[in-house]
């Protein structure tokens, strides 16, 4: 009987190493876009925090 935890996140249910390996490779896949897209991504973060209320974060106009 497998005794390790599981991670349920919506239907799908994970154990720690499930994750962290996911986590790694989803890293791995962000470190090889083209610099233009993680900028792009990036813009995009910024646009998000704002409309969270944080008012201190700089949009950058690209």
């Amino acid at each position: 009987m497998d005794n390790e935890p599981k991670i349920v996140i919506g239907e799908n249910v994970f154990t720690r190493e499930d994750l962290f390996r996911q986590d790694e490779e989803a890293h791995r896949r962000q470190a090889n876009l083209p610099f233009e897209e993680k900028i792009r991504i990036l813009v995009m973060l910024q646009e998000i925090a704002r409309q969270w209320g944080h008012r201190d974060v700089i949009i950058w106009k690209i």
